[in-house]
């Protein structure tokens, strides 16, 4: 079954925290919303297990996730990057 995680980074709360989760057709939902809104979209299998059992949606994610999250964090950003520079030459 699909399972999907919205993360949020605010750096006033320094944490991550778990905005939403869910299976099957919920999942399908987040994924469609972030397509939507132009959410980078991450498969990590291990990571989304962790949150499923883990952590109720609005908490804050656990330290035993952060290194999956940071490295995350670090493909999302460079792919950012990348577009960005890529925007700049295009007429």
């Amino acid at each position: 079954m699909k399972k999907a995680s919205a993360i949020a980074y605010n750096r006033d709360e320094g944490v991550p925290r778990l905005l939403a989760k869910g299976r099957g057709w919920e999942a399908e939902q987040i994924i469609a919303l972030a397509k939507e809104h132009g959410v980078e979209i991450v498969e990590d299998t291990a990571l989304s297990a962790l949150l499923d059992a883990g952590v109720k949606q609005g908490d804050f994610v656990p330290p035993w996730c952060w290194e999956a999250l940071a490295k995350i964090l670090a493909f999302v950003l460079s792919e950012e990057e990348k577009n960005e520079k890529n925007s700049r030459y295009c007429h």
